[in-house]
C-alpha cells in the first residue's frame, strides 16, 4: 500500500497541452470508447482543449499521461465529458484528484451542478461517481450509438439561480 502512495504522489496534475492530445485520444479510444466508434480522436481533443469554455486536465509522471479529464462549463451547469485513468494506475486516487480539481474549479466559477453520462456497463465507474456524491438520475437505453446504455448522474454544488431544478 505504501508503494502505491509513492507512485500516486509522483503523478502531478496540470492543464492538458497540445502534445498530450494523442495520448488522451488513445486512452479515450481504448478505455472509454471500447466497442464504439472512436469519436475523441486527436483532432477532437485539440478542439476541446482550444475551447474557452472547456478545461482539459492531465495527470502525468515521468512516463507520460496516466489519466485525464475534460469538462465543459456553462453558466449554471458543467458537463464532465471524459475521465480516464490507465488501468495500472487505477485505485491510486488519480481519478479522484482529477475530478476534485474540476469540482473545485466549478465551485469557484459559480456552477450549480455538474452532470455526466457514463457507460451503464461500467459498475466501477458508477461506484466511483456515487462515492464522489453524484446522484443517479436516469438510465438511458442505447445512449451510445444505440449499442450501450448510459447512466446520467449529477452532483449539485449549490441551488441554481431562480430556484430551478438544475436538470
Amino acid at each position: 500500500m505504501q508503494n502505491q502512495r509513492v507512485v500516486s504522489s509522483a503523478v502531478t496534475l496540470r492543464p492538458a497541452r497540445a502534445a498530450d492530445a494523442r495520448q488522451m485520444a488513445a486512452m479515450s479510444r481504448d478505455l472509454i470508447e471500447a466497442g464504439l466508434p472512436w469519436r475523441y480522436h486527436t483532432v477532437h481533443m485539440l478542439r476541446l482543449m482550444g475551447d474557452d469554455e472547456t478545461i482539459a486536465l492531465v495527470a502525468h509522471d515521468h512516463a507520460g499521461v496516466q489519466g485525464f479529464t475534460v469538462m465543459q462549463f456553462g453558466d449554471e451547469r458543467a458537463h464532465l465529458v471524459l475521465l480516464a485513468v490507465r488501468p495500472q494506475q487505477q485505485r491510486r486516487g488519480i481519478g479522484r484528484r482529477l475530478v476534485e480539481w474540476l469540482l473545485a474549479s466549478a465551485r469557484v466559477a459559480g456552477i450549480a451542478a455538474v452532470q455526466l453520462e457514463l457507460r451503464a456497463d461500467n459498475p466501477a465507474a458508477y461506484r466511483f461517481y456515487l462515492g464522489l456524491g453524484f446522484d443517479d438520475l436516469q438510465l438511458l437505453p442505447g445512449y451510445y450509438d444505440g449499442l450501450i446504455a448510459a447512466r446520467r448522474m449529477r452532483l449539485t454544488l449549490r441551488e441554481p439561480a431562480g430556484g430551478e431544478g438544475g436538470g
